[in-house]
């Protein structure tokens, strides 16, 4: 038996590494499940596991040491089954743009509604800032003061021109240090540009934009976890392009709970199992119509509220 951590998910196979460095290739059996969690990967990457090494060289993961914590999405099947994203990580850095393509803000806040249901820190990373107008800038400054009035770190940089005498893309390598990120965003937002960037050498393959649709096209097909070369401390999880986020095993009185702001405000309502959509002196409601929570944010609570049909936002 050998301690190893998952590195690389392939599909069939994981890529786990020993201890010494030592990568190897092992498999699951097709029974093998997680006692508690109904996952379409019941590894993921970042898990710690036990390996066993038949005669014939084959290693099989037999057991996943208990997680320190985890990060789930919908599956994009038609089950009820949830697919983890990544295990035992100190954040999650979502990569968004203001445009090229244009990251839904929607998709930003159901992304950190459920890092909040994880208890997984988040922060954000606008990218392709290099690429913006004044009224995009002028956007985007908007965009982070909302965040950051909230609570979430942001970062505004560039990746094609990424160096450390930027103030943000200092403050970003600076953040990853010592510790686990998980890198995820939709498809064509430069996480891998982003990643290479960071390593200072081609490690991941980037794509095109799609000049009709303006939206990226999947270069990263499964995940995988990169330790930072001038930082062997820092590692890094790359994830496909995700084009939508449906949130997983949320009662609908527990979504507000998952936004600070409308929790907050929502202490002051009437009726302490108000919804926020209708009852008679919602403290909420009247906090958005005097702007003091972003209409944007209660829109997409409202979408989380009222969208169980989670099959749009995989």
């Amino acid at each position: 038996m050998k301690q190893a951590l998952v590195i690389r998910n392939t599909g069939k196979s994981y890529t786990v590494a020993l201890g010494d460095g030592t990568e190897l290739t092992a498999y699951v059996k097709g029974n093998f499940r997680i006692k508690g969690i109904r996952s379409t990967n019941p590894v993921a990457v970042g898990d710690n596991v036990t390996i066993e090494q038949q005669s014939d060289g084959t290693n099989w993961i037999v057991e996943v040491v208990e997680r320190r914590n985890y990060i789930v999405r919908r599956s994009t099947n038609l089950s009820k089954d949830i697919h983890i994203l990544a295990a035992n990580i100190d954040r999650v850095a979502l990569l968004v743009t203001i445009n090229h393509p244009q990251t839904n803000t929607i998709f930003i806040d159901r992304f950190l509604a459920t890092a909040e249901a994880y208890s997984v820190p988040a922060v954000l990373v606008f990218n392709k800032v290099d690429l913006l107008t004044a009224d995009e800038l002028e956007y985007l400054k908007a965009m982070r003061g909302l965040y950051e009035y909230l609570g979430y770190a942001t970062f505004a940089i560039s990746a094609l021109s990424f160096s450390d005498r930027d103030a943000d893309c200092h403050s970003l390598r600076k953040l990853l240090g010592g510790s686990t990120t998980l890198l995820s965003g939709n498809s064509g937002v430069g996480k891998s540009t982003l990643l290479n960037a960071l390593f200072g050498e081609q490690v991941a393959r980037t794509g095109d934009i799609s000049s009709a649709h303006d939206k990226g096209m999947h270069t990263t097909t499964f995940s995988a976890m990169y330790t930072l070369t001038d930082d062997h401390s820092a590692r890094v999880i790359d994830t496909p392009g995700i084009k939508g986020f449906g949130s997983f095993d949320m009662q609908p009185e527990e979504i507000s709970h998952y936004f600070p702001e409308i929790f907050r405000e929502g202490s002051r309502c009437r009726f302490s199992n108000c919804t926020h959509t209708h009852e008679p002196d919602c403290a909420v409601r009247k906090a958005v119509d005097e702007q003091r929570i972003a209409l944007s944010r209660y829109q997409s609570y409202l979408s989380m509220l009222s969208d169980y049909d989670e099959s749009k936002y995989r």
